[in-house]
C-alpha cells in the first residue's frame, strides 16, 4: 500500500498553476520538455480523468502555439491542441511522443461545455517559470 502526502505550495491565479509537493515512495518525476519546440502538427497525448473516468489519454496533433484571447485566463499564451479534453482533464499532463511534459491541460472551447475539436494547454516553459517562483519567492 502507498501512502502519499500532498502539501499545497502556492498558487498564480493569472497562469491557473498551483504547485503542489507529494511525498510518496517510488514516484519518478516527469521529464520537463522544452514548449518553444513544438511545432504545429506534432502528435501529443492528453492525460486525465475526464467526467471521473480516471487514467485516461487521448491523442491529437498540436493545432496552433502561442495561442490569445481565449478568455479563460488573465496571461493566455496556450498550445491549441485538438487532442479530446473535457472536464476533469485540467491540470493534467500534455505530453509528445517522447513522454516529455509540454504543457498542463487548461481549457475547451465549446458551445456544449464538452469537447468540441478546441482544446488549450499552459505550455511547460510557462509552468517552469511559475513553479520557480512559487519555490523562491511564494508568489509570480
Amino acid at each position: 500500500m502507498c501512502f502519499a502526502f500532498v502539501n499545497f505550495i502556492g498558487s498564480d491565479v493569472s497562469s491557473d498553476l498551483a504547485l503542489l509537493k507529494i511525498e510518496a515512495g517510488n514516484l519518478k518525476p516527469v521529464r520537463l520538455g522544452n514548449s518553444a519546440s513544438l511545432k504545429v502538427g506534432e502528435w501529443v497525448l492528453a492525460i486525465g480523468s475526464p467526467f471521473g473516468l480516471a487514467q485516461t489519454v487521448t491523442a491529437g496533433i498540436v493545432s496552433a502555439t502561442g495561442r490569445q484571447n481565449v478568455g479563460v485566463a488573465d496571461y493566455e499564451d496556450f498550445i491549441q491542441t485538438d487532442a479530446p479534453i473535457n472536464p476533469g482533464n485540467s491540470g493534467g499532463a500534455l505530453v509528445n511522443i517522447n513522454g516529455d511534459l509540454v504543457g498542463i491541460n487548461t481549457a475547451i472551447q465549446s458551445n456544449t461545455g464538452s469537447y468540441t475539436g478546441y482544446s488549450f494547454a499552459v505550455p511547460v516553459n510557462i509552468v517552469k517559470k511559475v513553479i520557480s517562483d512559487l519555490k523562491e519567492f511564494g508568489m509570480v
